[in-house]
């Protein structure tokens, strides 16, 4: 056995939960190693909140506050009309939905009747769609009535029996239902008005037709939330997260952040069916007795003025948001103290948008810094965090309480040495239970160590830890695009232009964004016969829209006679991606010039 094989054996000769560097570096920060949580559903974990603080404010929307007790009554009249249409427990309910207050109570709903949450991206495609309700059997969808048409058209194809529709609107106040009638309203086409669907206001007053126990006692452990992301192989899975799950990010969060008080403000920008918007910027505020301000739709004006109207405490977000704001001219002069925390994850962010960021802070009077995390989806979101009062260049911080982080050689058990690069593995209460009706990539994901007798989330995710117990994200083993924080998988796409009557072969790469950080461009070489026209690249581009989110559309389809291949006869994305930064490369210096 080599030297290097030696030190890596023995990197770690004390257990996991000894270790003297991740304890050091909890310890110095203030963070407690270890906490009590709670074991019950997520909607006890709200109930339990509102019974301590009924007239604190819960969420705020557009304007209009509502308050814990009120929160709750919305809640189990949604519970109750749910119940009285059919949804039986361990039932799967799709929630289509973008932040607003229909979402919050059908979520939680959801949960009282003992039933699962589907969570997906109501920009989804129609196929996508289509997909999500069938592999989860969805028996109840609700979406938005701009929506609708998608459900509509794919719904005959699927086994739900109920879709009920939400608008906007109805949660506005007076003066802003008048303005968004005359701008984003009509913009919505009308919903026929013998549509076999179950309008919102209607659907709450079934709630007055239950007359028995619409409540199902559900433990800590029991199912409750499915989230979709791309697994170990890059094709989407259906990721079971249990109250647990949730419920205990929720105290971890709060535990990372001595500075939170009860009351304190989160803005909810990040999406509710991606884990970061739904378990960091949600639940864990709500389950805490935190104030959140819903964002329904991201711009760069909306988010400002959300800050700064709300003065809100904590901020988290993507790389792309941060970027958003510090081009906005609303923050000029503006004064930030108000802020508590300001979070980054979903997607690297690099050293130099890092001092851009502070150096805005500092600008802005606020008294703190960004501080970046990681996590994946099959551990809910984040499970690693800077410490407020400690930071190292490029790190992504430390473990959450009861989280640990182990680096190994990939795709194994075997732990490298401090400063050697290897696949990041984690193991803590936030970890999933299983993929939605996959047990062969389950078993690929979640492996149990004879060694320390912990099961590990193996991430595909490449990274190195310090002495200290500071962890480095270093990249992906597994080809993924990032765009505004979210995954796409060059694989899926691929597989749905190849499906274009003209296309032969494709290749969909990530082309460097400073707005983006990543945007998709598709390389296309045509079948022989079809000559390259705009009228073929329309075609395909609309080939794509049908069946790609609106996020993962590529922003150009470039033709190529011939792509350029690996030795084994592959595709050469890599070639691409570096000709593409070439080319961006050489505009920036003649822009310089």
């Amino acid at each position: 056995m080599s030297d290097k094989k030696k030190t890596n054996t023995n990197a770690f000769d004390t257990p996991i939960t000894e270790r003297i560097p991740w304890r050091k570096a909890s310890e110095n920060s203030d963070i407690p190693l270890t906490l009590d949580y709670f074991d019950g559903s997520m909607y006890e974990a709200l109930e339990r909140v509102a019974e301590k603080y009924p007239h604190a404010i819960a969420f705020d929307f557009m304007g209009r506050s509502t308050t814990y007790r009120q929160m709750i009554d919305q809640i189990n009249r949604c519970a109750k009309a749910l119940r009285t249409i059919g949804v039986r427990e361990n039932d799967c309910v799709t929630i289509a939905m973008p932040n607003c207050p229909q979402a919050v109570y059908m979520f939680y709903a959801v949960n009282l009747v003992g039933a699962i949450a589907n969570m997906i991206h109501p920009l989804s495609a129609e196929k996508e769609i289509e997909h999500y309700l069938n592999v989860s059997n969805s028996v109840t969808a609700v979406t938005l009535d701009q929506f609708y048409n998608k459900f509509e058209s794919i719904r005959e194809n699927t086994n739900v029996v109920n879709i009920i529709i939400a608008s906007i609107r109805d949660e506005l106040s007076r003066p802003i239902k008048a303005g968004y009638m005359l701008t984003e309203g009509r913009k919505i086409k009308p919903i026929p008005k013998d549509a076999p669907v179950i309008r919102w206001n209607q659907f709450m007053k079934i709630a007055d037709s239950c007359f028995y126990n619409y409540k199902k006692p559900r433990k800590g452990s029991d199912p409750a939330v499915i989230l979709y992301s791309g697994g170990t192989t890059g094709t989407t899975k259906g990721i079971v997260l249990s109250n647990s799950n949730f419920n205990n990010l929720g105290q971890q969060i709060v535990a990372t952040n001595p500075m939170y008080r009860p009351g304190d403000k989160m803005l909810a920008a990040m999406p509710l069916f991606h884990g970061f918007g739904l378990g960091v910027c949600v639940h864990s505020m709500l389950s805490q007795a935190g104030r959140v301000i819903l964002l329904p739709r991201f711009t760069p004006k909306s988010y400002a003025k959300a800050i700064l109207k709300n003065k809100c405490n904590f901020i988290a977000g993507v790389p792309t948001l941060f970027e958003a704001l510090l081009r906005n001219d609303q923050m000029n002069g503006k004064d930030l103290s108000f802020l508590k925390g300001m979070f980054s994850g979903g997607d690297s962010l690099s050293v130099e948008l890092k001092k851009k960021v502070d150096k805005f802070l500092y600008d802005h009077h606020a008294t703190i810094q960004v501080r970046e995390g990681y996590g994946t989806t099959e551990t809910v979101t984040a499970c690693c965090l800077t410490p407020p009062t400690m930071y190292k260049e490029g790190s992504i911080g430390i473990p959450f309480p009861d989280t640990f982080i182990k680096i190994v050689e990939p795709d194994t058990d075997n732990e490298v040495a401090y400063g050697e690069e290897g696949e990041i593995l984690l193991s803590g209460p936030t970890n999933m239970q299983y993929y939605w009706n996959n047990e062969e990539e389950t078993a690929q994901t979640l492996r149990h160590s004879d060694t320390d007798g912990r099961t590990w989330v193996h991430t595909g995710d490449l990274g190195t830890m310090d002495d200290e117990g500071f962890v480095y994200f270093k990249g992906r083993s597994k080809r993924m695009i990032i765009t505004s924080g979210y995954n796409v998988y060059p694989a899926q796409l691929e597989n749905i232009l190849d499906a274009h009557d003209d296309v032969l072969m494709s290749c969909v790469i990530g082309v460097p964004d400073s707005y983006k950080m990543q945007k998709v461009k598709a390389f296309v070489t045509l079948k022989p016969g079809v000559e390259k026209s705009d009228a073929v690249k329309e075609s395909i581009m609309a080939h794509c829209r049908k069946y790609m989110a609106k996020y993962a559309l590529p922003y150009d389809i470039e033709f190529r006679d011939d792509m350029p291949k690996t030795l084994v006869g592959k595709v050469a994305y890599r070639i691409l991606e570096e000709e593409e930064l070439a080319k961006i490369k050489k505009q920036e210096e003649e822009e310089t010039k």
